[in-house]
């Protein structure tokens, strides 16, 4: 397969501004990448732009799993991360981000992740680096470049 994106941005929708700042790093230096938030049709097909991030995940959190909206969600992010080359979970993250870690652990993509996690867990060893910060992350992406 032929990769899409150099990147597949993962995290929770309630750290949406972090990774939002996390995606202005890669639209800065023009690096490819997938962040489930820049579809703004997904995060609208279940929520009101109008309302919260918080309420609009209340909502998200009633639906049926299977419902369409879910599925659709679900293929879009498994078809991505398997178009993408690396990967990057932005913390704290949730049960969602650490699957979709998983995932591209176990299609041997590239790992990183980017901010502070609760405490040491030895599965955080599928990450080939963390990221204490946004800035050591863009020093590792300018070197990308090259």
């Amino acid at each position: 397969m032929n990769e899409k994106y150099d990147f597949f941005v993962a995290g929770k929708t309630r750290n949406k501004e972090k990774i939002l700042e996390i995606c202005d790093i890669f639209d800065k230096y023009n690096i490819s990448y997938y962040c489930f938030l820049k579809n703004e049709d997904t995060i609208n097909s279940y929520g009101n732009q109008n309302k919260s991030v918080e309420d609009n995940m209340r909502v998200f959190e009633t639906l049926e799993l299977k419902s369409d909206v879910v599925l659709k969600i679900f293929h879009e992010d498994l078809e991505a991360e398997k178009a993408s080359k690396n990967f990057l979970l932005v913390l704290p993250a949730g049960k969602s981000g650490h699957i979709e870690a998983g995932i591209a652990y176990g299609m041997e993509k590239k790992c990183f992740a980017i901010g502070e996690y609760e405490g040491t867990d030895s599965l955080y060893n599928i990450f080939e680096k963390i990221f204490q910060n946004k800035e050591e992350l863009e020093e590792y992406l300018k070197n990308y470049l090259k």
